[in-house]
């Protein structure tokens, strides 16, 4: 997006009005209402004010927004939704409050302006850390004084936070613990059902694979690791893109996998002995452009990988769908619809290896989901040609 295009946050501070540049990747809009505050706003009348849609402005000690972000946190959490007379209605409910919650907290606001060097960004607050590093992962270079950007400290520590994940990486079982390094807005493989399931499903033989929506080019690598000697991975994402090739290079898997962009299958006609696809598993509108990951409207990308997968498997080749049967115990999609789906696209299902999650949100009683959760199931199903 053009500097011109991107949108400003107006409030008035000193007897002046001040404009800065919005960042929310969660997709919020720039609050109407601003109020300047510091450490001495208490945090009934900051919650009663972003309940009623008036955003904070901190300009006191960095580590007392923090608090303050927790006290909201929790007087958000003393409501909570009612069950709901089925899990069609719980999931709707929950995801409600995740929407109040997120709305809620996003009201408090730290600034942030054009570090001391050039392309840095900086927290103007006392005690402050250094986020530079983890910003220009997430949002790139500053442009330079005087650039003065509003951010939602919570979506602030979220970045800091991926910058950690990024950082340290995540170790992945399936690689012999080398670990995987998520980027910013890439759903990292901390759920490792599904890897998993790839790592021990017996594979077709000869030719290349492909992994379709590679994200962090988990898979992809798992696949390479396995002998894999030619694997094709898409994603339509920018930031999944590069993350998979950093991952692809960290593990050695370079000479094996190519990253592409596109949405879906490869470029051109080729066919694969083997086409894997982890779909998003939930068939609902994302309510942020972070939500791609779990969310899949009309499940577009996994009817559009069934629709596809026959005219792009080799005679003998196999797709693998990993998916979770989380939204039909939710009631957002049943059995015999994905049945009918397989075999419309003229494929058959030549056996299903299926796996328990072990996710702590299984164990979670207070989860308004919890017997949805704990009874998931993740299943890769072998599909072929008919």
């Amino acid at each position: 997006m053009d500097e011109g295009e991107r949108p400003t946050a107006v409030w008035s501070e000193d007897g002046r009005e001040r404009v800065a540049l919005w960042r929310s990747e969660s997709g919020m809009r720039p609050p109407r209402h601003i109020r300047v505050v510091d450490d001495r706003m208490p945090a009934d009348a900051a919650y009663k004010l972003a309940c009623e849609g008036t955003a904070l402005l901190w300009r006191g000690d960095y580590h007392g927004a923090r608090q303050l972000l927790s006290a909201l946190g929790r007087r958000v959490d003393r409501k909570q939704p009612k069950a709901g007379a089925d899990p069609r209605e719980r999931f709707h409910r929950h995801r409600q409050a995740q929407s109040r919650r997120a709305r809620v907290l996003g009201m408090l606001l730290v600034p942030l302006d054009a570090g001391p060097e050039r392309g840095a960004h900086a927290v103007p607050l006392r005690r402050a850390p250094d986020v530079s590093e983890a910003c220009v992962e997430a949002y790139g270079p500053a442009a330079g004084a005087p650039e003065h950007s509003l951010v939602p400290l919570r979506e602030l520590l979220g970045v800091v936070g991926a910058h950690e994940w990024h950082r340290r990486g995540v170790p992945v079982p399936a690689l012999g613990g080398d670990r995987v390094h998520p980027a910013y807005g890439v759903f990292a493989p901390v759920r490792g059902e599904y890897v998993d399931l790839v790592a021990r499903a017996e594979l077709p033989p000869g030719g290349p694979a492909f992994d379709i929506g590679t994200g962090t080019g988990v898979l992809a690598a798992v696949l390479a690791r396995r002998g894999v000697a030619r694997v094709v991975a898409t994603d339509r994402d920018e930031r999944a893109l590069a993350c998979a090739r950093d991952n692809v290079r960290r593990l050695g898997a370079g000479g094996q996998v190519t990253v592409v962009a596109s949405d879906l299958f490869p470029p051109g006609g080729e066919r694969a002995s083997l086409v894997v696809c982890n779909p998003p598993w939930l068939p609902a509108k994302p309510a942020s452009p972070l939500e791609h990951a779990v969310y899949d409207p009309g499940s577009r990308m996994l009817r559009g990988f069934l629709s596809g997968l026959a005219e792009r498997l080799t005679p003998d080749g196999e797709g693998w769908l990993i998916l979770s049967d989380l939204a039909e115990l939710l009631r957002l999609r049943t059995r015999e619809e994905l049945t009918s789906w397989i075999a419309a696209a003229g494929l058959t299902v030549a056996g299903r290896e299926d796996i328990r999650p072990r996710h702590p949100r299984t164990a979670d009683a207070s989860d308004l989901l919890h017997a949805e959760r704990a009874a998931e199931v993740t299943s890769l199903w072998r599909l072929r040609r008919m």
